[in-house]
């Protein structure tokens, strides 16, 4: 009989991950494995038909999910019902836990038997720590990206957490300069990243004071020359805010174009989240820089209880790449700290000694992060409490 599986993604990272994780699965199980949940193009590549388009999820912020709340409990009902029906033997929710961990609950609520995982940990070890206690009653397993993390379950009482290792080190490759790249990066002038983001509401709060700020670089007599990488779907958007920036950058497009533009950075403005690991993955110094809007940046100050909100820094074990939140996100201040990376100075020292510790602390051996995820699913489908 073959085993059933629900997979949950709703972002596109979630959808990679839930594809990759497919294909190992399906390797290993052939047809014995049948899929069903919500996915996008890479988990509808492996066999999944979605129940429903993810972009009808693309919210960010609070008072958009207010807006659209509505719809949000609507999504959650019906995915809540098409996992009973399903009665798989494990529920797989990928990220997106204001959705899918609300799907989780229902369910544990209404089905027991049904072994629920976890694939990507919220940020229980940034803020709302109390989380972690919470999913022990619905969720069995939490599969890790961050190295971190197994220890933050340990000490919060949450469930059981196994690090996996993040899709990021599968990549490095992609990653990490050739020699004729290397020497690029190398030379003068030094080439400059700026990276305001990979949404449209991260990209309206970023894109003006981040271009103040190279206005302010460019005006102390800094020679850089400057590159923006973006996806299709945000150019026209992206072409609309540097309209008023003095220092006109090269815009690439696509992230073939986006890790060439890496392997040659010497320094980049980023703004904070996972991208700052696949620039400290990539060897390249950065300035930090994160702007909201008021109700978000509130919930953030308030209830945040880590010292960095930077994930290389969380993972490296320190605060080596200067981050400016909220009312520190200032022309001022980025323009400052950019000078110090774009030089040989003790703090751009400081974060490529960093950067080179990485590979070892997020190492997984000699399994890729979606084989060891696979062969966790696959040891709790052997002793499933449906199976028995």
């Amino acid at each position: 009989m073959a085993r059933r599986i629900f997979l949950i993604a709703t972002e596109e990272s979630g959808d990679r991950l839930g594809a990759q994780l497919m294909k190992v699965l399906r390797q290993r199980l052939g047809d014995a494995v049948k899929f069903e949940g919500v996915g996008g193009r890479g988990m509808t590549r492996e066999g999944l038909k979605s129940l429903f388009p993810i972009e009808e999820l693309s919210i960010i912020g609070f008072s958009a999910v207010v807006k659209q709340l509505p719809k949000l409990l609507r999504l959650i009902r019906q995915t809540t019902d098409a996992v009973l029906q399903a009665a798989p033997d494990i529920l797989i929710i990928i990220d997106s836990p204001d959705f899918t961990h609300r799907v989780a609950r229902r369910v544990r609520a209404r089905d027991p038997a049904i072994a629920i995982v976890d694939y990507v940990s919220p940020s229980v070890w940034a803020w709302r720590p109390s989380r972690a206690r919470a999913m022990r009653s619905y969720v069995d397993q939490v599969l890790a990206l961050l190295p971190f993390e197994p220890e933050a379950y340990r000490r919060l009482h949450g469930p059981p957490c196994t690090y996996v290792g993040h899709p990021l080190t599968e990549q490095l490759a992609s990653l990490r300069p050739s020699a004729e790249e290397q020497a690029r990066r190398d030379a003068s002038p030094p080439l400059l990243l700026v990276l305001p983001g990979s949404r449209r509401g991260e990209i309206r709060h970023h894109m003006a004071i981040f271009g103040e700020a190279l206005d302010r670089l460019q005006a102390q007599g800094k020679p850089f020359e400057l590159i923006l990488p973006t996806m299709p779907h945000l150019l026209e958007l992206v072409r609309e805010g540097v309209k008023s920036w003095k220092v006109t950058p090269q815009i690439v497009v696509g992230e073939q174009e986006k890790r060439a533009a890496f392997r040659t950075a010497t320094a980049a403005l980023a703004k904070s989240g996972t991208v700052t690991l696949e620039l400290a993955l990539s060897g390249v110094p950065m300035v930090a820089g994160y702007k909201a809007g008021a109700i978000e940046a509130w919930i953030v100050l308030r209830f945040v209880t880590v010292q960095s909100v930077i994930l290389a820094n969380l993972v490296v074990g320190e605060n080596v790449i200067p981050e400016f939140v909220q009312d520190d996100c200032t022309a001022d201040k980025l323009a400052g700290a950019l000078g110090e990376v774009l030089s040989d100075t003790p703090m751009r020292r400081r974060q490529t000694d960093a950067f080179a510790r990485i590979d070892d602390i997020m190492s997984t051996g000699n399994h890729s992060p979606s084989v060891r995820a696979a062969d966790i699913v696959l040891g709790m489908l052997r002793k499933s409490r449906k199976a028995g």
